[in-house]
């Protein structure tokens, strides 16, 4: 009975590392004293170099505190967190679903970790949900511009007739003053439909249509703001309306700087991706343009809504800048991406490669 139990023991190891799920052993100090292959394989590293390593020493950032693996372990509760942001060591970044259970082995407290990786999952559901939210809020603001315009235009109207009636230039004043508020609301309503198709393509190096962006917005660049350049030379042009791009851009890079204040780093990279899915097709290549600030981050009242039109975090803001740019992107038939946690906010453009057609 003894050499069954032992022989039982011996086989739990190996049947671990059949496992997807990325099974971590922690001990009372949260050291990891086995990480299966799975385990490995999710953080990038081997298991004689994991053996021994305090928990969060796994990672560069976790969300997670680690105050309430501590409590799990006192208080002999199961945890489970099916959001946990996690940046490793190289900069790769994911969500995962983590579940800690205080567990007895070998006569020690032990704290026994379940991670599975729910980026993609996540990812084509919240490709879903932002194109049907994209759509709504286009019917929205479309239907609420219809009625705002024709008011606005009788208004206008009135106004020009009254002041050719008015001899008086003080109260002609005040008719000029209700023109030139109606046509700022009418320029509001224009910007918030935004261009409803793509314009005239060509073929054109996004690094060129980044550096226009920049080159107008340098001259309000905070002194204290550093601007990185990480771009992959080898980049295909892209057959894209190049104003309409630069016009995302620009959107982007201020929103970035505001968000930053006085002092911070932005860093804009570029990639190559293959075999991206963009809102469920496949495509062989795409450029991946991403906009990478040091602020405090998105408010996660926001993260939800963030696209949406006349929604800002920033006092004073219209909250259309986010909006155009993913109506922009969206006609090109690719989309914008946040990822954002204190200290760093990425907004990923993918731009598919539309002449090499989408994969099957």
């Amino acid at each position: 009975m003894h050499s069954q139990s032992t022989a039982n023991a011996l086989l739990l190891p190996e049947l671990f590392d059949q496992l997807a799920t990325a099974i971590f052993v922690l001990d009372s100090r949260l050291h990891v004293g086995y990480a299966n292959a799975a385990a490995e394989m999710l953080v990038a590293g081997s298991g004689r170099r994991l053996i021994g390593a305090p928990f969060e020493s796994l990672f560069r950032y976790c969300s997670l505190s680690l105050l309430l693996l501590h409590d799990v372990l006192g208080e002999q509760k199961s945890l489970t967190d099916s959001d946990v942001a996690l940046v490793l060591h190289d900069s790769k970044a994911m969500t995962v679903e983590l579940t800690a259970t205080p567990a007895k082995l070998s006569q020690q407290d032990s704290l026994l970790i379940e991670m599975r990786q729910v980026d993609l999952i996540r990812r084509l559901n919240q490709e879903q949900v932002q194109q049907h939210q994209l759509a709504a809020a286009q019917q929205l603001v479309r239907g609420l511009a219809h009625e705002i315009k024709n008011p606005l235009g009788g208004i206008r109207g009135a106004a020009q007739l009254l002041q050719a009636e008015l001899g008086n230039k003080a109260l002609q004043e005040y008719t000029q003053m209700i023109m030139s508020q109606a046509d700022r609301l009418r320029g509001l309503v224009d910007r918030l439909l935004g261009p409803t198709k793509v314009g005239e393509r060509e073929w054109v190096n996004i690094h060129a249509v980044i550096a226009r962006a920049l080159e107008v917005l340098n001259v309000n660049r905070p002194a204290g703001v550093k601007v990185v350049q990480d771009y992959d030379p080898s980049l295909p042009e892209l057959e894209i309306c190049a104003d309409q791009v630069e016009q995302v851009m620009l959107n982007l890079i201020k929103n970035a700087f505001e968000a930053m204040g006085n002092e911070g780093t932005l860093t804009l990279k570029t990639r190559i991706g293959h075999r991206e899915a963009v809102y469920g097709k496949q495509y062989r290549q795409v450029a991946l343009i991403s906009v990478i600030d040091s602020g405090p981050g998105v408010p996660a009242a926001l993260k939800d809504t963030l696209f949406y039109p006349l929604v800002s975090g920033r006092e004073g803001g219209s909250g259309l800048g986010l909006s155009i740019a993913q109506s922009l992107v969206h006609q090109h038939a690719g989309k914008i991406e946040v990822q954002s946690r204190p200290g760093e906010t990425q907004m990923l453009i993918t731009l598919p490669y539309l002449q090499e057609g989408a994969l099957t």
